[in-house]
């Protein structure tokens, strides 16, 4: 289980993670907030659909790839939680829109 090594008081934020909210602390990333809350699978591979969640939470590996706020291929481990951040798995590859 991921948990804090040593606990603070900070503020707390809210946001959701596929329709359920989420509570963290100032300051935490998307990845490490929803690790603490207890999930494990953060997007699905293209081909087999194989759960994927994060690895290396250094923005080397891409393997927390989640949708933020409508955005995909957002990197989990990067992004800081905000306050109504509304985030869901990422399901298979999504492409880049080109113009």
């Amino acid at each position: 289980m991921f948990k804090r090594i040593k606990a603070t008081e900070t503020p707390r934020v809210s946001f959701s993670f596929e329709g359920q909210p989420i509570e963290a602390s100032t300051g935490d990333t998307v990845a490490s907030a929803l690790m603490l809350s207890g999930q494990t699978h953060f997007r699905n591979t293209p081909i087999s659909q194989s759960e994927r969640g994060p690895f290396c939470m250094m923005g080397v590996c891409f393997e927390c790839l989640v949708e933020i706020d409508g955005i995909p291929n957002r990197q989990a481990c990067m992004i800081p939680v905000r306050e109504g951040m509304v985030v869901r798995r990422q399901k298979g590859a999504i492409g880049v829109e080109t113009e």
